[in-house]
């Protein structure tokens, strides 16, 4: 880290960000719900500024060579602006974690156990070419009763500057300081190594990004990291599918949305079950576009096709790619699934009960689908109105992280005037 870096710009940021944090804290549930309510509000109000900001980031990051899950990553529209509106709303409505007595007991001698929640403190978020987080990570954050420090990526500088001055109208109109929701607007990447030896003034970083960016906080942190590296999420048919059903799960986890985490990458076919699945599996990802990598099974089906690799089942594309495979039985796809999977989604397409609940046994990702498109493993799908991420790290959350995953539980013990050894003398 250059000299030029250690002015303590981002210090002097996170360092009001913790001030404000308490005056977020100390907010009452009914505050924090109007704060977020507000926030909605000036979020469309805003819409114009948002989306003129954004046109200026789409057509610089094309400029640059941004690929198709990049753009669309980055992309807002009036659709996207409403819809990170409603996800404010449906956090705001939520139930507030702050002060919930989550266990409850008396030990022998009387004192009364509790367990209750607190805030972690100051929140990091550092992401790429994903300007929604700048508002659902705020929302999540506050709802908490923290605060967060929001370094988004220089692609996405003037949308997230456009959502954060809405956000801080917000903070204005309620009565609460504006630190409270800090933007790094500086994306230079040293600001990021300054951000990350913050470990007296941030309790949790949480990077959202690709890989690289993902592995570069990882590496250099001092302060704890929540994260997931890469989503390579596989869908397996079972010799009991139903192959209509299983069909529509392919299509929807794999071409909806091709540049998101929860995104399908790979699909494991049982061996008893291709000869009336794969063809038309192998039709309707032809129809729609996608380009096959096909292990020897699968390419007896299709000479043309590109064969897969390791590195094909070890990656995640991002795009209309995807690697297939036909497996003996389900210890065939567990043993394929432990040794490519990243913990994030994987999905069983089958009729036969016993052998959905081995297969959620049997892996040990953060969300398990039986019957249902790896799509939903998102925050707003899952219930929690949004996510700051999803965790593959087993720390104290794992999978989405919606509100209560941004608090802790700590003791409270209630006594009567209770000793631990009889006074002396």
């Amino acid at each position: 880290m250059t000299a030029a870096f250690t002015s303590g710009y981002v210090r002097g940021l996170a360092l009001a960000a913790r001030e404000a944090q308490a005056a977020i804290a100390m907010a009452d549930a009914e505050t924090r719900r109007a704060l977020l309510e507000s926030m909605a509000d000036h979020l469309l109000a805003g819409q114009g500024a948002i989306l003129a900001a954004n046109a200026d980031d789409l057509a610089k990051a094309a400029a640059n060579g941004a690929s198709k899950a990049t753009l669309d990553r980055l992309a807002l529209n009036p659709e996207r602006v409403r819809g990170m509106a409603d996800a404010l709303r449906e956090v705001a409505a939520q139930t507030d974690p702050l002060g919930e007595i989550t266990r409850s007991g008396t030990r022998p001698n009387g004192l009364v156990i509790e367990r209750q929640r607190i805030p972690l403190g100051l929140v990091a978020m550092i992401y790429e070419a994903r300007p929604n987080v700048t508002a659902e990570a705020a929302a999540l954050c506050l709802k908490a009763g923290n605060a967060v420090l929001l370094r988004g990526g220089s692609e996405a500088s003037a949308s997230n500057g456009a959502i954060a001055t809405c956000l801080h109208a917000a903070l204005r109109e309620i009565g609460l300081p504006d630190a409270a929701v800090s933007l790094v607007a500086d994306t230079a990447r040293e600001h990021v190594l300054e951000l990350l030896q913050l470990s007296d003034l941030i309790d949790l970083a949480i990077p959202r990004g690709g890989e690289s960016l993902i592995r570069f906080v990882a590496e250099h942190a001092r302060v704890p990291v929540i994260k997931h590296y890469k989503g390579v999420c596989h869908l397996y048919v079972d010799r009991a599918a139903d192959i209509e059903l299983a069909l529509g799960l392919l299509i929807d986890g794999k071409t909806s949305r091709p540049g998101v985490c929860n995104a399908l990458e790979t699909l494991l076919v049982h061996r008893e079950i291709a000869d009336d699945f794969l063809p038309r599996a192998l039709d309707a990802l032809r129809l729609h576009g996608v380009e096959v990598r096909g292990d020897e099974a699968t390419r007896g089906f299709d000479p043309s096709l590109a064969p897969a690799t390791d590195a094909d089942f070890d990656a995640e594309f991002l795009e209309l790619i995807i690697a297939v495979k036909v497996v003996d039985d389900m210890p065939a796809a567990l043993a394929h699934i432990a040794r490519f999977g990243s913990d994030h989604t994987e999905v069983i397409a089958t009729t036969d009960g016993a052998a959905a609940q081995a297969f959620v046994r049997g892996t040990r990702s953060s969300a398990v689908m039986v019957n249902a498109s790896s799509r939903f493993n998102d925050g707003g799908q899952l219930g929690l109105g949004a996510e700051i991420g999803i965790s593959t790290t087993r720390l104290h959350a794992y999978g989405p992280m919606g509100a209560e995953a941004l608090t802790i539980e700590r003791f409270v013990v209630r006594g009567e005037g209770q000793r631990r050894h009889p006074p002396m003398g």
